[in-house]
């Protein structure tokens, strides 16, 4: 056998394994890449009940079609500190008694939590961003004005 011929398929065997290596994805990781923070599947799919319930699906998009879990995810794992990541992974957790559960007793159980509970205060405050910072809100509920806005020249003033 030549030199060229065996560098030139070991490099091509080496190639494969990385390619290889790199398509295997694990079943049970969430569908984002976080660096912080490691959360499940299950875990996702909690948090986008938990988003579905405080902003439901009306004739507007809810929580989960805006991907408001992926949001409030990414958030927790770049913004918020370990002790507040710890807490937030705990309390998640602790929710998962009402996973699958109707979108009442989701929302009786988000309403029963204390309201110093660092789960409920990052998960309503990351939510309620992530829907006023959506594209959907920012293209069809908020009108944005190039600032100063309109001029009007004929504005009458009650003196």
């Amino acid at each position: 056998m030549e030199r060229r011929t065996a560098i030139k398929q070991m490099f091509i065997l080496a190639g494969g394994m990385l390619i290889a290596s790199s398509c295997v994805n694990d079943g049970n990781k969430a569908s984002i890449a976080l660096s912080n923070v490691d959360f499940s599947k299950s875990d996702e799919e909690l948090l986008a009940q938990l988003v579905e319930a405080i902003i439901p699906e009306t004739d507007t998009p809810g929580g989960r079609s805006l991907n408001l879990h992926l949001f409030v995810m990414k958030m927790v794992d770049d913004c918020h500190s370990p002790e507040e990541q710890a807490a937030f992974v705990n309390g998640l957790r602790v929710a998962r008694k009402v996973k699958d559960k109707s979108t009442e007793e989701i929302l009786s159980y988000i309403k029963s939590l204390s309201q110093d509970d660092t789960f409920s205060v990052i998960l309503k405050q990351r939510t309620i961003m992530g829907y006023l910072n959506s594209e959907y809100v920012m293209k069809n509920k908020l009108i944005y004005e190039l600032v100063p806005g309109r001029y009007n020249g004929e504005m009458k003033i009650k003196a």
